[in-house]
């Protein structure tokens, strides 16, 4: 049966306190929602997700990922600055080299969720 993009609605207008009221007392702080808005809005963008994807896989530097995506460094280096800005990725040096991972499991899985999510339905 294929889903229905119809918005189901009320027939009349009734208000379940109750259930307001506990939404309302779980509800995060507004400070908090903001971010995760913004966390969000940093997966929206495709050529970051598909850096997120390659360091899903492992640590790559700037040059690296600039061949596989085949777009420029600069290009990567932006995309890194903003990942970076938001806590998804770290670096480290090694000589002249600075290579690129993700920051911690968080961030592998929310990618993964959101891949599993896309690919159920």
């Amino acid at each position: 049966m294929a889903k229905s993009n119809k918005i189901e609605k009320c027939d009349y207008t009734l208000i379940h306190e109750d259930r307001v009221r506990q939404v309302r007392d779980n509800m995060p702080p507004k400070q908090e929602l903001q971010k995760l808005s913004q966390l969000f809005k940093v997966f929206g963008d495709y050529t970051r997700i598909r850096i997120i994807h390659a360091l899903f896989e492992c640590e790559m530097c700037v040059c690296d990922l600039a061949y596989l995506l085949g777009v420029t460094q600069s290009a990567v280096s932006h995309q890194l600055r903003v990942l970076k800005q938001s806590n998804i990725v770290k670096y480290r040096r090694e000589g002249k080299v600075v290579y690129y991972s993700l920051d911690d499991e968080h961030v592998q899985q929310i990618f993964s969720v959101g891949l599993s999510h896309i690919r159920h339905g």
